[in-house]
């Protein structure tokens, strides 16, 4: 089910299997943690042993960016579906929505995280919000306590990489809910402050070039990607000399 890129686990499963897949997690009361994998995130595992083991021990990695499927592809992988972290973020609140599970969201700003929470409802009237905490509480404490009073099955992270994935790698253990995922600017998209790429772009696997557009600065993010595609190669290299 997951497959290797640059020493790191990506799962190999397509939205509805996974959708599957966690609600059977939720009526078993399993925990599980689920991580969205772009280029950026391996480039930073590769020099964060500790958050290269984070993710490796993550029960599923999605490729959430293109470029995580043009690397399977080089590298004679099976990935052939993205599945982008707010996509599966808005899937789950979906059928949590049917299902009655009950949800904290945890991130953002206070004004962003509040504006999210209504436009969920407004969209998924039948979802149950228990919770919402904004990302510049420092009273981690404080926030595992209000996560448990509220008696959530799943939390949303929205905390950024890799600080998102360190804290629930901390913390998922103290707190009682089943699903954490780690969801990086998502509520302030949902919230309405930030604008995504048309769907049509979307599906052409351009989203990276019109956030370029929108945000100028991203080129250095982008810049780094040249060094994942030339570790790409040198590791399709090495695998042929084999």
């Amino acid at each position: 089910m997951n497959e290797k890129i640059l020493d790191i686990n990506v799962t190999n499963t397509s939205y509805d299997d996974l959708e599957k897949k966690i609600d059977s997690d939720l009526k078993k009361n399993k925990k599980i943690f689920i991580i969205a994998i772009n280029p950026e995130k391996i480039l930073k595992a590769r020099k964060d042993s500790k958050l290269k083991e984070i993710i490796n021990g993550a029960t599923y990695n999605i490729a959430d960016g293109i470029g995580i499927i043009y690397a399977s592809k080089l590298l004679n992988g099976k990935i052939k579906e993205r599945i982008t972290g707010i996509d599966l973020f808005e899937k789950i609140c979906d059928f949590s929505s049917k299902k009655y599970y009950k949800v904290f969201l945890y991130g953002a700003s206070a004004t962003n995280i509040v504006k999210a929470r209504e436009n969920l409802i407004q969209k998924y009237p039948n979802i149950k919000i228990v919770g919402i905490q904004n990302g510049y509480e420092e009273n981690e404490k404080k926030i595992i306590e209000n996560i448990n009073k509220s008696n959530a099955n799943i939390v949303f992270v929205g905390l950024g990489s890799p600080k998102q994935e360190y804290w629930i790698y901390q913390n998922m253990d103290k707190i009682n809910a089943n699903i954490f995922m780690g969801v990086g600017g998502t509520f302030d998209v949902i919230s309405g402050s930030i604008k995504r790429a048309p769907k049509i772009i979307r599906k052409s696997g351009l989203e990276w070039l019109y956030r370029l557009y929108k945000e100028p600065k991203r080129i250095f993010r982008q810049i780094k990607l040249i060094n994942f595609i030339f570790l790409l190669i040198k590791s399709k290299y090495v695998e042929k000399k084999k």
